[in-house]
């Protein structure tokens, strides 16, 4: 277990009206040159606007690989605007060398002088539509397994730009992110996976809950609010 990597940037931001109804939101995150503080519920100074489905303990620290961002370019050159700046997608922490195929849940990690873990996967909601101006950006995020990841925090510390993520230790080595968004995306109903992602002690209890109620019902639940733009009546998921 060698992963390290260097965090390039770390990114705060207080919520602000934002989207078709001014809903308040902290996805505008801005880059920070000194340390920061990060505690259970985030790092201080951050903020979110929809505190029932963003942020909390299990939702502490947003990462998302830098190493997408190429990707998004290469495949909606109308994008590339928004991807100049760090943070297109809202993360608190960029880096390059760590993706979804990578990086498994549960993985501990030294962040700074914090200690966290990999608690789940983004599920990506209409405020990424309205970032980049495109109703279908949320459930692009979706379908193409870019979503990024949300640390738990074991030990509260600090990190700055320039420090580093080491990996500590690595539970759940089956588990990739990657494997964990394409049953949820995709491979919607493979009971043997949502068995197993059902048992596993180190994901979040939301997940896990989703897991159990896709065996119970035998159906998968409806995305359509998360990632439809209030006010697009027009947008159709899966179009």
């Amino acid at each position: 277990m060698t992963q390290a990597v260097r965090i390039d940037h770390v990114l705060i931001g207080q919520p602000r009206p934002f989207g078709p109804n001014g809903e308040p939101s902290g996805i505008d995150k801005r880059p920070v040159d000194r340390p920061v503080r990060v505690e259970p519920t985030g790092l201080v100074g951050d903020g979110q606007g929809d505190t029932k489905r963003h942020g909390g303990p299990e939702k502490a620290v947003h990462h998302y690989p830098r190493d997408h961002y190429a990707s998004w370019r290469r495949d909606h050159p109308g994008f590339s605007v928004s991807l100049e700046n760090p943070a297109a997608f809202g993360e608190n922490l960029s880096t390059l060398g760590l993706t979804e195929e990578v990086v498994c849940v549960g993985d501990i990690y030294r962040l700074g002088t914090a200690l966290v873990q990999v608690a789940q996967g983004r599920q990506p909601c209409w405020r990424l539509n309205v970032r980049f101006g495109d109703p279908k950006m949320a459930l692009r995020v979706q379908q193409t397994g870019r979503a990024g990841w949300y640390y738990r925090v074991l030990e509260p510390g600090e990190v700055a730009p320039g420090a580093t993520l080491a990996l500590v230790e690595r539970p759940q080595p089956a588990w990739p992110l990657s494997r964990l968004l394409h049953v949820l995306y995709r491979d919607t109903l493979n009971r043997a996976a949502l068995a197993g992602i059902a048992e596993i002690p180190q994901l979040a209890e939301s997940w896990r809950k989703l897991a159990r109620r896709r065996l119970e019902r035998g159906d998968v639940e409806d995305w359509d609010a998360r990632v439809r733009t209030p006010t697009d009546r027009s947008f159709v998921a899966g179009n």
